[in-house]
């Protein structure tokens, strides 16, 4: 019996990313092999995306909305990226997503009833209410499980990637250019780890918001990919830039539910505990404005009265039905007893979407051979200092057809891609030491509360090195703990996090310059 996998292309991760890229390259007649660390395709942040997918509408020039895009990115964005996921749009939307997989968008008659979110100048955005989402997820699910080319191995965790010449014992490949040959991928129910061998790897592993104490991300965007890719040599890019959203609704049961930005684009408006509407004061425009401003803005007025929290009033200006437009938030909401559509919405900022990650170009290519990056996880430029509402889905649906575009025209061009006897197999410490779970979950809320205390909304230099100083003497405690443990997701998870939560600080320390979503103020005298 084999003690290894193989496959034409291994795709780490099933956002839309993730599943465009495995749609494409399955239906090309490629070998895909996708894994991902959830029981299924809903632990992603494409599952819990609310607001929608931006598209360029019929009628509408593209500059407009390249435009849009770079002034929310503070014009620190990759010109070329931003025109190619907004030339892409609407014919992928329409291609991919309608036609081929039905998502029911929102109609009003026979058009699409398409919704503004902040930062844009108009309604371009499609949605399936406040569950657009979980709509595409559970699409993309039922379709791909019909694609005889793919297969799927959920509760599955990559740890590491394979590379030449790192992992081979054939001392002559040091003499050959960097390439990724597969991964060590974890069985988390086995608590086995395989070799997968692939001729190409594309991450597509997601963000790493959890890594912050409060975030709208599910507890496994922590950043495993990007801690990978550095590990094996790759370019990163833009760390400093994670993005808060600055609607998260504030209760001590909830989580950090997320209030999509769609209902600001209804009407709604922030305000103060003493019932004062301000972000007038901040930006002209207002409770339009791009993330990183609304975020200030709040925290501004929360540290200013002491609060907590602030309120987004929708019931007072909507114009719509709130029961029909927001269902899902409706119904959250009503667990804890608020009546969205009567009172105010208790929100506060969280953590939600890294701008930053791998460094790729416009097919998806890292900096390492044999590797692609789509969504989240990468660094494509597309978002500058900071992302537009609803470009997410966007970067995922366009970077995830063309580097399976790319990857279908040139996979077969390496005669020679691997040598399984090279590679060893997983070594297994021993004595294997159990893993205490409070010595993990202590690790990990340190990590989370570093990053929320002085790598979050507001920095500060001495914050920064003070950061850096308790995250460096993590890192290295817990490579100890990690090379002596019983391999697991939760030592695999708390490697990871430490690793990335340590990147993101010293990208924040190298950039001086506040610019988007990375605003630093001079240390208090």
């Amino acid at each position: 019996m084999k003690d290894y996998l193989e496959t034409d292309v291994l795709v780490i991760g099933g956002g839309i990313a993730g599943s465009a890229a495995a749609l494409r390259l399955a239906e090309s007649g490629i070998d895909v092999l996708l894994v991902s660390k959830g029981k299924d395709f809903t632990r992603s942040n494409t599952y819990y995306a609310q607001g929608g997918i931006a598209a360029l509408p019929a009628g509408e020039k593209a500059e407009l909305f390249v435009n849009d895009i770079v002034r929310a990115g503070d014009e620190f964005n990759y010109i070329p990226a931003v025109e190619q996921a907004v030339a892409d749009s609407r014919r992928l939307v329409q291609e991919v997503l309608i036609d081929k997989l039905h998502v029911p968008f929102s109609r009003k008659g026979d058009r699409y009833d398409l919704a503004r979110e902040g930062g844009h100048s108009s309604r371009r955005v499609f949605n399936v209410r406040d569950m657009t989402g979980r709509l595409i997820q559970e699409k993309f699910n039922e379709y791909l499980q019909k694609l005889p080319k793919l297969k799927t191995l959920f509760q599955h965790t990559a740890i590491d990637l394979l590379s030449y010449p790192h992992h081979s014992t054939n001392p002559m490949r040091i003499y050959q250019e960097p390439r990724i040959i597969g991964a060590y991928v974890l069985d988390q129910k086995s608590k086995k780890v395989t070799r997968v061998f692939a001729r190409k790897v594309v991450l597509a592993s997601g963000g790493l918001s959890s890594l912050y104490l409060h975030s709208t991300n599910p507890e496994e965007a922590i950043g495993n990919g990007i801690a990978m890719a550095h590990r094996a040599g790759a370019r990163l890019a833009n760390l400093e830039y994670i993005q808060f959203h600055p609607t998260a609704l504030s209760h001590r049961e909830a989580d950090s539910f997320l209030i999509s930005e769609a209902v600001r684009g209804e009407g709604a408006r922030l305000m103060n505990l003493k019932g004062e509407y301000f972000m007038e004061k901040y930006s002209p425009l207002k409770d339009l404005a791009p993330r990183d401003e609304v975020s200030r803005a709040i925290y501004a007025e929360m540290i200013r009265y002491g609060d907590d929290y602030v309120l987004l009033d929708l019931a007072s200006f909507a114009k719509i039905n709130i029961r029909e437009r927001f269902p899902t938030i409706y119904q959250n909401c009503l667990k804890y007893g608020i009546h969205i559509d009567e009172k105010p919405i208790p929100v506060a900022p969280a953590a939600h979407f890294s701008c930053g990650g791998v460094l790729c170009d416009l097919s998806g290519r890292s900096s390492i051979r044999n590797l692609y990056a789509i969504g989240e996880v990468s660094a494509t430029g597309v978002h500058g200092a900071n992302r537009l509402a609803s470009v997410s889905l966007l970067e995922g649906l366009v970077w995830g057809t063309r580097a399976a575009e790319d990857i279908a025209a040139v996979i077969h061009d390496d005669k020679d891609p691997y040598t399984i006897a090279e590679v060893p197999e997983w070594k297994y410490p021993c004595p294997q030491e159990k893993l205490d779970p409070a010595l993990v979950w202590q690790d990990l809320m340190t990590i989370k509360s570093i990053l929320w205390n002085y790598n979050g909304i507001i920095r500060t230099v001495k914050r920064m090195e003070r950061a850096k100083a308790d995250l460096d003497y993590l890192k290295h405690r817990i490579e100890k703990f990690y090379q002596a443990s019983e391999i697991g997701n939760r030592i695999i998870t708390l490697r990871d996090s430490v690793q990335t939560a340590l990147l993101i600080v010293e990208a924040s320390m190298r950039n001086r310059v506040s610019r988007g979503a990375h605003f630093i103020k001079p240390d208090e005298e």
